[in-house]
């Protein structure tokens, strides 16, 4: 039985891991949850699942916890605690699934004990890409993807080789503004922006679906998975989500990954892999899918998606700005602070402001990211 630490088990992945889980409890045991917070449903989960240890960032609420609980499981606190948990507890399976930076340095340390990555914390790709994977070389960790759109690509490629790939086609559903002019996107409200037409996220990811820069940060994270340029990286918008993504060959020929909407089948395939085990969890009706539809995205419209493009042509600490700036922006926009099209000001305020470090380490990564939030909570 393999052991399965969880970070951001109160999030739609954690929780459609837990779900997995379930489904599959006599291959897998819950040896360590964490989550920001949310202490009542991770009570309910230490309850079902009897975790050894968790972890609760917001140090207020750990301590509430701590009180509630008898003392059978450990309990960490603040970030400090998530690297704690990640280089301490017994597990074979480390699910990154908190939002943000903050799932960085925690993977760093999954990666240092040579464990299997399932990771959905695209963020970690995103600022360090390159030197995670060197990393990965040097421990001999294996980062498997849990994003639909990477976990397509990443059985698309099985049997493949890299040299007759053309391109990948990572698919968007497009959000909830696809079809607004830019005059509409400057009146759009947090309630509007927070409905999205396809996935139940949380509040950040929901944002960054609705600007695109979602799918900016997983081109970017696409790079460092798959070892491709930006040249051979392009985005179609397909609004029915059932194409998750795909590589087209320099024959020509394409090959996609299907299936109705539902994370627990990439977070299942990442847990089982190479294996495909049974499932409970999607019909497929492809009559009553019916029409599949594909659009060009308008980079020109959504910024943050040519902000996300720009930065991976540029490379350095570009996508680590980005990224940082973009995390402000949100929470800004999510408080009402800035509007809509404020996001993509903000990010270009802050690649303007902050050097462009072309061969960071560790350290720059983290001292970039700091100072791209000082600057971008300073501004508006």
């Amino acid at each position: 039985m393999q052991k399965i630490a969880i970070l951001g088990s109160s999030g739609s992945i954690g929780v459609n891991t837990l779900k997995v889980v379930r489904h599959l409890d006599h291959r897998f045991k819950v040896s360590a949850l964490s989550v920001y917070n949310n202490i009542n449903i991770l009570e309910e989960q230490i309850a079902e699942f009897k975790p050894e240890v968790v972890c609760v960032v917001d140090k207020d609420a750990a301590s509430l916890l701590k009180s509630r609980l008898d003392g059978s499981v450990r309990v960490l606190s603040g970030e400090e605690g998530l690297v704690t948990l990640a280089s301490e507890v017994d597990y074979d399976i480390f699910v990154g699934a908190v939002v943000g930076f903050s799932g960085l340095a925690p993977t760093i340390e999954a990666i240092k004990r040579g464990k299997r990555i399932a990771l959905a914390n695209k963020e970690t790709l995103v600022v360090a890409g390159e030197l995670i994977k060197k990393l990965c070389q040097e421990y001999n960790a294996e980062m498997i993807p849990v994003d639909s759109e990477h976990s397509a690509i990443f059985q698309c490629l099985i049997g493949e080789k890299a040299d007759e790939i053309k391109k990948i086609i990572l698919t968007a559903s497009g959000g909830p503004f696809f079809r607004f002019t830019k005059e509409e996107l400057e009146k759009v409200s947090v309630e509007q922006a927070l409905k999205h037409p396809t996935w139940k996220m949380g509040a950040k990811i929901t944002i960054d679906s609705a600007s695109l820069m979602n799918k900016g940060l997983e081109l970017i994270e696409a790079r460092w998975l798959f070892n491709l340029p930006a040249a051979q990286l392009d985005v179609v918008v397909h609004p029915q989500s059932i194409i998750h993504s795909m590589i087209e060959f320099v024959d020509g020929s394409v090959k996609a990954q299907m299936s109705v909407p539902d994370m627990k089948l990439p977070i299942q395939y990442a847990m089982t892999y190479p294996e495909r085990v049974e499932a409970c969890f999607v019909e497929n009706n492809f009559p009553l899918i019916g029409t599949l539809n594909f659009f060009q995205p308008d980079r020109h419209k959504f910024e943050c998606l040519a902000i996300a493009y720009d930065a991976l042509e540029a490379g350095g600490t570009a996508p680590c700005i980005v990224n940082a700036a973009n995390e402000i922006a949100v929470q800004k926009f999510l408080e009402k602070k800035i509007g809509f099209t404020g996001i993509p000001e903000l990010i270009k305020k802050c690649l303007d402001r902050i050097p462009n470090h072309q061969k960071p380490d560790l350290g720059i990564v983290f001292e970039t990211d700091k100072k791209t939030r000082e600057l971008a909570l300073s501004l508006y």
